[in-house]
């Protein structure tokens, strides 16, 4: 019998943070090179800032390295960090007063001149639409598109009611698509 390759991963990871767990410094080196590229990308995603996305990754690893007694198994290690990250995330937000304010007004998107070639270009001009949404409308699209969680979650993660999820990632992927028609035909 064979093993698949999420089984050694899986046993790999559990090596790991059992080594993590007495201390060992190249195993949580390991763990965090492991992860921390996805993790800045999603702290990145719902801040808007890359500051603050480094800031909200050290402190993700540095309160799960110190409460890495308190993981069960219960879900893959990759989860459970990640649910550290948007709740520090989300809690760096509300302490810095940025609201996750529903808005409907957005600022006009600026022209840009560019050589590189239109895939990079195409690309960079999604990237940069939806780091103009509302804080609201891209922490819900980022969630639910690019992290795959459900409506349901969402609303738990975000203290807000399911429907508001649903509404706001609907808000967000017109205004969005508004964005992009703007700026590729604008």
């Amino acid at each position: 019998m064979t093993r698949n390759a999420d089984d050694k991963e899986q046993e790999s990871v559990t090596f790991l943070l059992e080594e993590c767990k007495k201390g060992n410094r190249r195993a949580q080196y390991k763990l965090y090179k492991q992860y921390s590229k996805a993790m800045y990308n999603l702290a990145y995603r719902i801040t808007n800032s890359r500051e603050d996305a480094e800031d909200i990754l050290q402190e993700t690893f540095i309160e799960c390295f110190r409460n890495l007694a308190s993981f069960r198994f219960e879900s893959t290690f990759g989860s459970w960090l990640k649910t550290i990250l948007i709740n520090k995330s989300i809690n760096f937000m509300r302490k810095k007063k940025l609201t996750l304010v529903f808005s409907e007004n957005l600022p006009d998107v600026e022209d840009e001149n560019t050589d590189d070639d239109k895939i990079d270009y195409e690309i960079t001009s999604v990237h940069k639409c939806i780091e103009m949404l509302p804080d609201g409308y891209r922490v819900v699209l980022a969630l639910y598109l690019l992290e795959g969680y459900d409506h349901s979650e969402i609303a738990r993660i975000l203290g807000i009611t399911e429907s508001t999820s649903k509404s706001q990632y609907s808000r967000a992927k017109s205004k969005l698509r508004n964005l992009l028609k703007n700026k590729m035909y604008g």
